[in-house]
């Protein structure tokens, strides 16, 4: 047969995929429109915004030198300097004189002109109206005004713009330019000098403004308070707080900040001469419409490239993922376990793939072979290790060392043929709950108050064997008792005590401690005497035995007395909680020893 290269064939596929995939150069045509689009609203935000602040401020400028006369009348300025209170001749003249040669003048060349007044700090006013209706004020009111403007306005003399009137009726609907004057006494400020115009102009200039349908231009002073909205029930109110400091800490920088649930973009710009905050603002949605329309055409020209591209990798990869599908599926069954083989796809080229699949079925049969085998040897060896665990388990429980029962046996015997004693029930007791306890065939956990208890039955059926008290110090905390520990692990080694450590006798100076305690993550419960000690070769031997994590099956060692007791709790230990606890034996010869078992501080019961 003819062998077909399959990296041919995968060679074809991939750069078939790769010329179609050359339309991707969409994405990157996207995004630079995207960006390009928004540098354009950029451009055009900053320009409106531009051009609105320059005309404004030109607007506001030609009526600024309508206050040049009033500012170099010498009427206005005697004005200015007359003294608190008066209200003779001499006022009504400079008024009318003002009037005549001064506000009349204005009024008939500036007719959006509606006031002009003047208010010295001698609390002295003088009001002029032009075709609106105005109305006199008390004492108070003119202080009040004069405070208000005081406040507002520069010691310099430069001129502010306020978007407030004096006549309540004209309030939201004028913009007043104000500033402090000079009178001919002093060069000190001495009182100010209004004009107030209707907005309506400025509102003309601004609607020139060409946004959306929901875009808008307004103007905001340096108080956040509205001087011009395209909704007229707005202006005079302030911003929100998060708008007005986003609007004066931007700068020339746009913003995004949501407004009635809609985030919508902002770009301010701070007039120099006004002081006025002029905001452009436009809902994203709409700037971002442009955009959209690139994306959408984007992803419908991707989805026919893509549709394109399927189409040919279907056609040049049929013949590729077919013998490839099958030899997928004989992997699946063999992860089920079913070593069954593949069949082999009926053509007469043999390429890659096909020799592939044929040294699949020979693995899969060598590999049903093997795994039989392992298999059945596998059984076979759990079948022991449960058995031998079984034992151990078994052995763990009976290996009790029946000589401490033997001999207790006939001491009761003895004092029942001696006397009629309480010592006969006492004993008797002791043992009963010591064989209860002791045959219980599980490693269930138990605290060590059980294990504590166990030990003092145990003493009681001593003290009537040896004939004498023996008191154990047992220093174990009281939050302590109820941790967990192994059953039957505290006793042997007290007995084992009596048995090797006092061979020779219980005395008067000899001592049993049993102490508990936890840290690092253990617990751990010693019982230490003062008796003969280990010679160091048996220490060592007994240490060997320990690190051996196995039970002790007999030999020369299982006849020593005592023997099995010590290395039959290691492991019962080390079959609850795990290897790495267990005993830590200490001694020294004539000195003493210390026994110590370690087990997790997990033990402790919760709650």
């Amino acid at each position: 047969m003819k062998k077909a290269s399959l990296y041919r064939k995968l060679f074809l596929y991939f750069l078939t995929v790769i010329i179609v995939s050359l339309t991707t150069v969409g994405i990157v045509t996207y995004y630079a429109s995207s960006q390009e689009l928004d540098r354009m609203v950029e451009r055009q935000l900053s320009q409106m915004v531009g051009n609105a602040a320059y005309h404004t401020d030109l607007y506001l400028k030609s009526y600024e030198r309508s206050m040049v006369s009033l500012l170099t009348n010498k009427e206005v300025k005697r004005f200015i300097d007359l003294p608190a209170g008066l209200e003779g001749y001499e006022f009504y003249e400079i008024q009318k004189q003002i009037k005549e040669y001064v506000i009349d003048p204005i009024f008939i060349r500036n007719p959006e002109i509606t006031a002009v007044y003047s208010i010295s700090f001698n609390e002295n006013a003088v009001y002029y109206y032009n075709e609106v209706t105005g109305s006199s004020f008390t004492p108070e009111q003119i202080k009040e005004q004069l405070t208000f403007f005081k406040t507002n306005t520069s010691a310099y003399g430069n001129l502010s713009v306020l978007n407030r009137s004096i006549i309540e009726s004209q309030n939201n609907r004028t913009i007043t330019l104000v500033r402090q004057i000079r009178g001919l006494t002093s060069s000190e400020p001495q009182g100010i000098l209004a004009i107030e115009l209707r907005s309506a102009e400025l509102s003309e200039l601004w609607k020139g403004i060409e946004l959306t349908s929901t875009g808008f231009f307004f103007i905001v002073d340096e108080r956040g308070r509205i001087v011009y909205h395209p909704q007229r029930e707005r202006i005079g109110k302030s911003v929100q707080p998060e708008l007005k400091r986003s609007i004066v800490e931007s700068g020339l920088q746009s913003f995004v900040a949501e407004e009635s649930g809609e985030r919508r973009l902002y770009r301010s710009q701070k007039s120099a001469y006004s002081g006025w905050h002029l905001v452009v603002s436009m809902p994203m949605a709409e700037l971002r419409k442009p955009v959209d329309t690139i994306r959408v055409t984007s992803i419908v020209v991707g989805l026919f490239t893509l549709v394109f591209a399927l189409w040919l990798a279907f056609r040049f990869g049929k013949s590729i993922t077919g013998p490839i599908r099958v030899l997928k599926e004989g992997m699946r069954e063999t992860e089920k376990g079913n070593w069954a083989t593949i069949p082999l796809p009926e053509q007469r080229q043999r390429d890659e793939i096909m020799e592939l699949m044929i040294r699949y079925n020979l693995m899969v049969n060598r590999l049903s072979e093997l795994v039989d085998k392992v298999y059945q040897a596998e059984l076979k060896n759990h079948e022991i290790q449960m058995e031998r665990q079984k034992a151990e388990f078994q052995s763990l429980q009976l290996q009790i060392n029946p000589h401490f029962l033997y001999n207790t046996l006939e001491t009761i015997v003895c004092y029942a043929f001696v006397e009629d004693s309480d010592e006969i029930s006492e004993i008797v007791r002791a043992l009963a709950y010591m064989l209860r306890y002791s045959v219980q065939t599980n490693l269930e956990e138990i605290t060590v108050a059980n294990e504590l208890k166990h030990v003092l039955n145990y003493m009681i059926v001593l003290k009537h064997r040896a004939g004498r008290e023996f008191e154990i110090d047992v220093a174990v905390k009281p939050e302590l008792l109820l941790h967990k520990m192994v059953r039957l692990t505290l006793q042997p080694l007290v007995e084992n005590v009596f048995q090797h450590a006092f061979e020779g006798g219980v005395e008067d100076y000899h001592c049993i401690r049993i102490d508990a305690g936890e840290g690092d993550g253990t617990f751990w419960v010693s019982v230490e005497d003062n008796g003969n000690g280990i010679p160091e070769e048996r220490l060592a031997e007994l240490r060997e035995k320990l690190e051996a994590n196995r039970l002790v099956d007999g030999g020369d060692d299982a006849g020593k007395k005592g023997g099995i007791g010590i290395v039959n709790v290691h492991r019962r230990i080390q079959m609850v909680f795990g290897e790495q606890y267990g005993l830590h034996i200490e001694s020294r010869l004539d000195e003493g020893t210390k026994v110590t078992m370690v087990m997790p501080s997990s033990g402790r019961p919760s709650g």
